[in-house]
């Protein structure tokens, strides 16, 4: 089921609300606006609202027998990869980075948000379908940059049913699937990455693949391996 509201200040934080008054929230419910005033994005960023463009949330509810919640990451990260495929006149120019970003052509085209409530994890996305906002350190890119303008209605049941069938993989299916299918559209190995960890730290190095539970793994210079379960990645020695 789809809701769509004309304005909230964000789909996420509506949902945990929801959560936090003790509503149930059904799996395969998205909760999508026209507009978001307060939207954000990663490491407490803004994600900023423009008209025409995808923004959205949706919920999982935890079972015992479940992957790791953070792998969920890769699961919305792959399910916007497979939505965005049919609407676009390019797909080979799409590619992930790390763990869920979505890019094109190098800028980003999508963001994500995970945010855990319980057993719970509400999940936020949104996608520059008509437009690209103007950030001033990046790179951001929208599909009608490209000459085709979607739909956004049509992009929210296409995402909806790739999300459900993700989902439905990575309990089947577990992590090593997972992880295999991401590394086939993300940065290649060997791509040289920067990556702002949370202390504050710069680390350079070449992407050599991703650890048993899905984080980072980067070589540096010196032919250490660092594993990172957090940061923000730069393609590049940015």
């Amino acid at each position: 089921m789809i809701e769509i509201i004309p304005e909230t200040g964000s789909t996420n934080a509506d949902l945990l609300a929801r959560l936090a008054a003790g509503e149930e929230i059904a799996e395969n419910y998205w909760l999508v606006t026209d507009t978001q005033t307060s939207g954000r994005g990663r490491q407490g960023r803004p994600w900023l609202s423009e008209p025409g463009n995808f923004f959205g949330s949706t919920c999982i509810s935890l079972q015992a027998s479940d992957p790791p919640p953070a792998s969920l990451s890769f699961v919305i990260a792959l399910a916007a990869y497979e939505a965005l495929v049919p609407i676009m006149d390019r797909p080979d120019r799409l590619q992930l980075k790390w763990p869920n970003d979505v890019l094109m052509s190098g800028a980003k085209l999508a963001g994500i948000l995970l945010e855990g409530r319980g057993r719970n994890i509400v999940i936020g996305i949104g996608v520059n379908l008509v437009s690209a906002p103007k950030i001033a350190d990046r790179d951001i890119a929208s599909i009608a940059g490209t000459g085709s303008r979607p739909d956004r209605d049509v992009f929210a049941h296409s995402l909806a049913d790739s999300f459900r069938n993700e989902v439905a993989a990575w309990r089947d299916t577990g992590l090593e699937p997972l992880f295999k299918r991401w590394l086939s559209v993300a940065h290649p190995v060997g791509s040289p990455l920067a990556v702002h960890a949370t202390d504050g730290s710069r680390i350079f190095g070449r992407f050599v693949g991703l650890a048993e539970d899905g984080a980072l793994l980067l070589e540096d210079g010196d032919g250490g391996v660092h594993t990172l379960h957090a940061g923000d990645v730069m393609l590049g020695r940015n």
